[in-house]
């Protein structure tokens, strides 16, 4: 854990399920994965299996991994507990999150429950733990809607800005299909006031929108393009396109990587790509059309800087 010199401001940290890290300590990162994800928007396919996230994080490291950043939000079973565990098991560091996903994730019980105190909640995950006890989250996972953004999107945002202002922690946005990012720069970063360099605008290889994409780069945010070998999307053979016009254009800095494994049957332990899939075929692919020196910049500088937080000026953030 990151302690500064007395007198002397602490550095910039990214926060894992073991403690505060360097950020040059993060290593080749999957900057948008799930090992625990329960939905009833995915009966069936429920992420709940401890074994097979340890398999997973395995696996990753074999391919050279060396940190996963879990963008479950709170409600969403991400089994926060087994966190530690497996992350001293596999060596592989784990971030996790808090905020909250899309209303149609949750039961209106929960929903009522939980929306009075949004930034209290989300700044408590961050600082004092989750659950009050458990590892301490290091990021505020948030969600629009299809190319739009309704009231919860609104007041889930909101809380996320508050939050975000308390501790320093970067905002991951959900991005429904990969629609809607500069509506959501609009609410965070105009209207919120969130500095775009902590705001992460996920799934935009979803829609490939080449101009959306620059636009948003030129706004300061981070873009994900996470979700490799998804054929129902232009994602794999559209990806080299995107990601060259974004650094010819000088936003090589801007872009993350991930996988976002969100179905059991999309674990690489049940025959899917899962986690290892962003390091092999896909890097590999990657590394012919863009260059190692790049892809190594998307999978290690830039997720450094992206989830590193200025904690100490958090309620209890010197822990």
């Amino acid at each position: 854990m990151n302690r500064a010199p007395a007198g002397r401001p602490a550095a910039p940290a990214v926060r894992t399920v073991l403690g505060d890290i360097a950020p040059a300590a993060l290593g080749v990162c999957d900057a948008h994965d799930h090992l625990f994800l329960r939905s009833p928007q995915l009966p069936g396919q429920e992420l709940d299996d401890a074994e097979a996230a340890a398999a997973e994080l395995s696996a990753f490291r074999a391919a050279g991994g060396a940190t996963v950043i879990q963008w479950t939000p709170y409600g969403m079973g991400r089994r926060a507990a087994e966190l530690p565990r497996l992350a001293r098991e596999s060596g592989v560091r784990i971030v996790a999150a808090t905020g909250l996903h899309q209303a149609a994730h949750y039961s209106p019980e929960l929903l009522a429950r939980v929306r009075p105190d949004l930034a209290g909640l989300f700044v408590a995950e961050l600082t004092e733990g989750i659950g009050g006890t458990g590892p301490r989250a290091g990021m505020i996972k948030v969600a629009g809607g299809f190319h739009g953004l309704d009231r919860h999107a609104r007041h889930t945002m909101a809380a996320a800005a508050e939050a975000q202002r308390a501790t320093g922690a970067a905002i991951g946005v959900h991005l429904e299909l990969g629609t809607g990012a500069l509506d959501v720069l609009d609410l965070l970063c105009g209207t919120l006031a969130v500095p775009p360099d902590r705001v992460i605008l996920g799934h935009l290889n979803r829609s490939p929108d080449l101009v959306v994409h620059r636009t948003a780069a030129e706004a300061g945010a981070y873009l994900a393009f996470d979700g490799p070998s998804r054929a129902h999307h232009a994602t794999d053979w559209r990806l080299p396109e995107a990601l060259a016009a974004l650094a010819e254009a000088g936003f090589g800095d801007r872009i993350l990587l991930g996988g976002d494994t969100t179905t059991a049957g999309a674990r690489s332990v049940n025959g899917g790509p899962g986690m290892p899939y962003l390091l092999r075929r896909h890097r590999e692919r990657l590394e012919i059309a863009l260059g190692a020196d790049l892809v190594a910049q998307f999978l290690t500088a830039n997720p450094a800087r992206a989830f590193a937080a200025d904690w100490a000026r958090a309620p209890g953030g010197s822990r």
